[in-house]
C-alpha cells in the first residue's frame, strides 16, 4: 500500500509541476554579459533588456536586447529553451538552447545559436538564489553566410 501511494505521489508531482518563472535570470541584474567572438577572441557584450516567459510553454522565454562588438551595435530578439533541469541539494543546474536574430541591415548582422548552462546555489534559510553563473556557448553566422564565428559569453 505504501509503495502504491509513493508511486501515485511521484507521478502526480510531474503532472502538477510547473517550471518556476525565471524571467529575471536572463536580465542579469541589468548588466551586460561579456565574452568573446571569433578566433581573435574579440570582446562581445550582450545585453538583455526584455525577458518574457512563453505563456504556452513554461520552458521557453522570449528575449530582446542588443549585442556590441567593437563599434558594431545590433538589436536582437529570440528565445531560450530549457531542455534539462538538474536539482541538487546545494547546487542546481539548468541546461538549454538559445537562438537570437539580429536586425538585418547592419554592417555585420546575423544569428546567434547554441547552448547555455545556468548554475546556482539555493539558500534554504533565506529561500533565495545565491552565486548564480550563466554561460552561453555557440556560434554567430552572418545572414549572407560569408562569416561564421564561435561565441561565448557569461555573467
Amino acid at each position: 500500500m505504501k509503495t502504491l501511494l509513493l508511486i501515485l505521489l511521484f507521478f502526480s508531482s510531474f503532472i502538477s509541476a510547473q517550471m518556476p518563472n525565471i524571467s529575471e535570470v536572463w536580465l542579469n541584474n541589468s548588466k551586460p554579459y561579456v565574452g568573446t567572438i571569433g578566433n581573435t577572441k574579440e570582446e562581445i557584450k550582450f545585453k538583455v533588456n526584455v525577458s518574457e516567459r512563453n505563456k504556452k510553454n513554461d520552458q521557453e522565454y522570449f528575449l530582446s536586447g542588443y549585442s556590441l562588438v567593437d563599434k558594431n551595435f545590433s538589436k536582437f530578439e529570440g528565445k531560450v529553451k530549457i531542455t534539462k533541469y538538474k536539482d541538487a541539494k546545494k547546487r542546481s543546474s539548468v541546461y538549454g538552447e538559445y537562438e537570437f536574430s539580429e536586425e538585418p541591415g547592419g554592417k555585420h548582422s546575423g544569428t546567434f545559436k547554441g547552448k547555455f548552462v545556468y548554475t546556482f546555489f539555493w539558500n534554504k534559510k533565506t529561500e533565495k538564489i545565491e552565486k548564480q553563473y550563466l554561460e552561453f556557448i555557440g556560434d554567430w553566422k552572418s545572414y549572407d553566410g560569408k562569416l561564421s564565428y564561435k561565441t561565448t559569453w557569461k555573467n
